[in-house]
């Protein structure tokens, strides 16, 4: 019988274990003994489950040794605010794309990748550009806006083999834009802004993109405007669905089914 306090609870001895540790080091980092004397769990059975944890990737140790919440649960949590970032995405992009009449999306980095995570295009639902395109962060709007606001260490390692300079992610910073190649589609030129979670890093790039032709016949101004607008949209949404609490569970105790400058 453990006396950590336990939020959740599946009636499996082994998990509920496991759950109570992962509680614990949720709050703090840990080590064994505090481990132990908040479990209430037999020293090597704490040892055998955390252990067993951090190969799994859901614990690691810090440089104390005190165990943490591992790699694996980030990029779990990560995952699931790009799932929102989708879902959010869709109305925003429907209204963005009605209002210009150009391609509209939203880009997400991941490594030396840019990926489209929403998207709605002209003709049939966005088909141009499936959901899931991949290209290499190293060119366009969209990849300079990704990289603009990251940390230094980051910028540094994503301007090896980039066509863009340093000079040119600190323009983007001041202005809070980018105009550019359109990589997702050869000849067409893009139009990116940052996408934020209040005051929280950059987390994704809401873009327009348009043959040269159709993107000089939207007026600089009201374009500017509008992605502005539909950007800071995206993360009002996204910032509500992050402070929104969890729904309740259902039977079984399961859970039921600003405005930047225009662009030159």
């Amino acid at each position: 019988m453990t006396t950590a306090v336990r939020q959740w609870a599946s009636g499996v001895g082994v998990l509920d274990k496991a759950s109570a540790l992962l509680e614990i080091v949720e709050q703090a980092p840990a080590p064994l003994s505090e481990l132990v004397a908040r479990s209430g769990l037999a020293r090597p059975t704490a040892y055998r489950i955390a252990v067993a944890l951090e190969r799994l990737g859901l614990l690691t140790r810090d440089a104390r040794g005190r165990f943490v919440l591992g790699p694996r649960l980030g990029a779990l949590a990560l995952e699931a605010r790009y799932d929102r970032l989708a879902r959010a995405a869709d109305p925003v992009l429907a209204g963005l794309h009605a209002l210009t009449g150009l391609d509209a999306r939203v880009l997400r980095r991941r490594g030396r990748l840019q990926v489209c995570v929403a998207a709605c295009a002209r003709g049939a639902g966005g088909e141009r550009v499936p959901v899931g395109t991949a290209r290499p962060a190293t060119a366009g709007a969209t990849a300079l806006v990704l990289l603009a606001w990251e940390e230094p260490e980051e910028i540094c390692h994503g301007l090896r083999g980039a066509r863009f300079t340093a000079a040119q992610l600190s323009q983007v910073r001041r202005r809070g834009w980018a105009r550019g190649p359109d990589v997702m589609v050869p000849g067409e030129i893009a139009y990116a802004v940052p996408v934020r979670i209040g005051r929280e890093p950059v987390v994704a790039a809401l873009s327009v993109s348009g043959a040269p032709g159709l993107m000089e016949a939207v007026a600089s101004r009201r374009l500017s405007a509008a992605v502005a607008d539909s950007a800071a949209a995206l993360g009002d949404a996204l910032q509500r669905a992050s402070a929104a609490p969890p729904a309740p569970p259902g039977p079984a105790g399961r859970a039921p089914g600003g405005r930047g400058a225009p662009p030159r």
